[in-house]
């Protein structure tokens, strides 16, 4: 028998595509009184860095062409205690108890469209983190491994954070597009007065840029865009690269370091190379590519959409969370190519959630429906064919 929903404080804990540490966000979930979108409140959040061999051993896993399944089993382990112990010193430092975790964990492959494998077309993903050891030491329940049960039912397994933009962004009257600017930049289009949307990963957000910048500087990333902003950008290659298929696909699609990591990173230096290039135009080059390939999604995905389901709307609200929105050079590059569309950009802090809170705030609310046996992908976003409960529920 179904539980009825009831209100909780969950913890949600998110480690990204850009593999730089664990956000936790606590949160009061509540079901509404009319028994539509449930109410959140943000309690908290904190942040926490791998340590530097934690982070080296987490990249050397993801899309590893080579590691040796000890080294596998192990990383898969020491993350989930390293979850376990980030939810705990949350509580401590925010003063609030939860009663349930939602651990995506950390992506090491994701494979959203069949190829074939072993003579038949296969689809996949695998995110780690033993939860039962993040559960004993949280001493919650985890819900974890939320992708799978998507991709079973047709989804791609991504994008799942639509659902959170849908109950907390939607408005009666405004456009809402939340733009959300990770590893990877996806972005979620909400029409004004209803509950359909258009969701997607547009390309690489910091992948690229974070690449380049440890291969040319020893560097993790471009803090504010700095570097980025003493080079020029290559026009030829950018140019050639957002000629790429992924980019021109229609939507539903996902993309991850499989497309953006390691090997696109050294493929796109040498590319750069070819021209003579400074390091700094490498880094203003990957940087344009992740405004541009946004903008070229925006405009060939987006506009579309909302000018067909909602063309009375007020404006259109673009919105964005993620380490990128603190790289002033990408925000600056977005924001010129929007204002000819009549929009403006804000970031999620703007409208109550800090931009580094929303998805770990996403995973604590997908925690809560899993807990109410409630489904919790969207369907148009990623692809399924069905609503689907998503994840598996870990006891202490």
């Amino acid at each position: 028998m179904t539980e009825a929903p009831k209100p909780m404080i969950v913890a949600g804990v998110m480690s990204g595509t850009s593999a730089d540490g664990v956000d936790v966000a606590l949160v009061r979930i509540a079901p509404s009184k009319d028994n539509g979108a449930p109410k959140l409140k943000l309690l908290g959040h904190a942040a926490f860095p791998y340590p530097r061999k934690l982070r080296e051993a987490v990249v050397a896993a993801m899309d590893a062409k080579s590691i040796s399944t000890a080294d596998l089993a192990r990383v898969h382990w020491r993350l989930g205690e390293f979850y376990g112990d980030t939810i705990v010193h949350a509580q401590q430092q925010l003063g609030v108890k939860a009663k349930l975790a939602g651990v995506h964990g950390q992506t090491v492959y994701h494979q959203g469209t069949a190829t074939r494998f072993l003579g038949d077309p296969l689809r996949c993903t695998w995110q780690i983190g033993e939860a039962s050891e993040a559960a004993a030491r949280a001493g919650v329940p985890v819900v974890s491994d939320f992708r799978p049960a998507d991709m079973v039912a047709g989804g791609q397994g991504a994008p799942l954070v639509p659902i959170f933009d849908r109950v907390f962004f939607s408005h009666r009257k405004r456009n809402r597009v939340l733009q959300n600017l990770g590893g990877i930049a996806n972005m979620t289009a909400i029409p004004a007065g209803t509950s359909d949307l258009l969701a997607f990963d547009s390309g690489p957000a910091s992948v690229v840029i974070d690449g380049c910048m440890q291969a040319l500087y020893g560097k993790t990333y471009d803090r504010n865009g700095a570097t980025a902003k003493r080079g020029r950008v290559i026009e030829d290659v950018l140019q050639r690269t957002l000629k790429l298929p992924y980019f021109s696909a229609t939507p539903p699609k996902s993309c991850g370091r499989e497309e953006f990591g390691g090997a696109f990173v050294t493929r796109f230096i040498a590319d750069c190379r070819k021209n003579g290039a400074q390091d700094t135009n490498v880094i203003a080059t990957a940087t344009a590519l992740t405004a541009e390939s946004i903008l070229h999604a925006y405009r060939t995905f987006v506009w579309p959409f909302l000018g067909q389901r909602a063309p009375l709307a007020d404006a259109t609200d673009y919105i964005v969370a993620g380490g990128g929105a603190n790289n002033t050079l990408l925000m600056n590059r977005l924001r010129a190519g929007l204002a000819p569309l009549g929009i403006t950009v804000s970031t999620t802090a703007d409208h109550g959630v800090p931009a580094e809170a929303k998805e770990a705030m996403a995973f604590a609310l997908l925690a809560w429906l899993r807990w109410h046996k409630l489904p919790g992908n969207v369907p148009s976003a990623t692809g399924a064919t069905r609503d689907a409960v998503l994840g598996r529920i870990t006891l202490p």
